[in-house]
């Protein structure tokens, strides 16, 4: 049974938006041939794809496993043929990357600032997630590549190079200035409040593992789902964390935030850039891939 591409195309804006009148007119077409083409499509596949509602449509169990496969290559065919027409006067297209908060704020940032200034043709999606999701994201095809932080285990399909190392510090509000007169044990701070990236993250199990191999339970008393929540709770006095020196040194220079020194080393991280070895790279992607490597390691970004 040979299905025609435009079904698919169709099923992916109906799915996007869950709403048939949004796809007809994102397709440019009409709802009454959307709704035509989605009947066939259920007709020839032997299910339902879509259940009616009061403001659209949502997907059944079958339409969510289809969505899952069409939109990884509807996305990748729309960017291609958007590359091409545009390649005609300039270079373009799109890039689809993942990216943690970290990595943005680090190292990103700056980097888009550049590249842009570059080449301003080049349309670039970010996907703002953990690292573990991100990976995810990268393994099923849906990014062209991700810019993550590390460490984390990757599995064997995906290669890293590593464009930024940072140092992460103890920090606390000025209520816990008590806490810097001398270097302390993870024991000593064992019972104050702790503020830290939720479960899931690559942040979350590096510190679990970390107090573990010092025979220390750790569970942070606030969970935050990403880094930039974290200093603004640190800052009230609401527990304790670590983060990045490069984000926290302003607040250290104001005197909002001290610095918890240790009696031992707190684990290195990195910023590494995430391609998966078996699939290409359109042009767009493989333009801004090779500008971050080039440019990796020449700064770190001011914060």
């Amino acid at each position: 049974m040979d299905i025609s591409f435009e079904y698919y195309k169709i099923f992916y804006y109906v799915a996007k938006y869950r709403n048939i009148t949004k796809a007809a007119a994102a397709l440019g077409g009409s709802q009454p041939n959307v709704t035509r083409t989605m009947k066939l499509l259920e007709s020839q596949l032997g299910c339902r794809l879509f259940v009616r509602e009061a403001r659209g449509v949502s997907l059944t169990e079958e339409g969510e496993l289809l969505y899952e496969h069409v939109e990884t290559a509807c996305r990748h065919l729309l960017n291609a043929q958007e590359e091409i027409r545009r390649r005609g006067s300039q270079q373009g297209g799109t890039v689809e990357i993942g990216a943690t908060e970290i990595a943005l704020h680090l190292f990103l940032l700056d980097a888009l600032r550049r590249f842009r200034l570059q080449y301003p043709s080049i349309k670039i999606k970010i996907h703002n997630q953990t690292t573990p999701q991100i990976v995810r994201q990268l393994v099923s095809g849906k990014l062209d590549f991700a810019v993550v932080t590390v460490p984390y285990e990757m599995p064997g399909t995906v290669c890293c190079e590593k464009v930024l190392d940072f140092e992460e510090i103890l920090v606390g509000g000025i209520q816990y200035k008590g806490l810097c007169k001398t270097p302390l044990g993870l024991r000593d701070i064992g019972d104050y409040p702790w503020v830290g990236l939720g479960r899931g993250s690559a942040t979350y199990q590096l510190y679990k593992d970390f107090f573990i191999r010092h025979q220390i339970d750790f569970e942070p008393d606030m969970e935050v789902e990403t880094s930039d929540l974290m200093l603004p709770l640190i800052e009230n006095n609401l527990g304790i964390g670590f983060v990045p020196e490069l984000v926290a040194r302003p607040l250290l220079e104001e005197k909002k935030l001290v610095r918890i020194c240790l009696d031992c080393d707190v684990p290195g991280r990195s910023i590494q850039i995430a391609s998966d070895k078996g699939r290409g790279r359109s042009q767009a992607a493989d333009t801004l891939y090779k500008f971050l490597g080039e440019n990796s390691l020449e700064y770190p970004a001011k914060v």
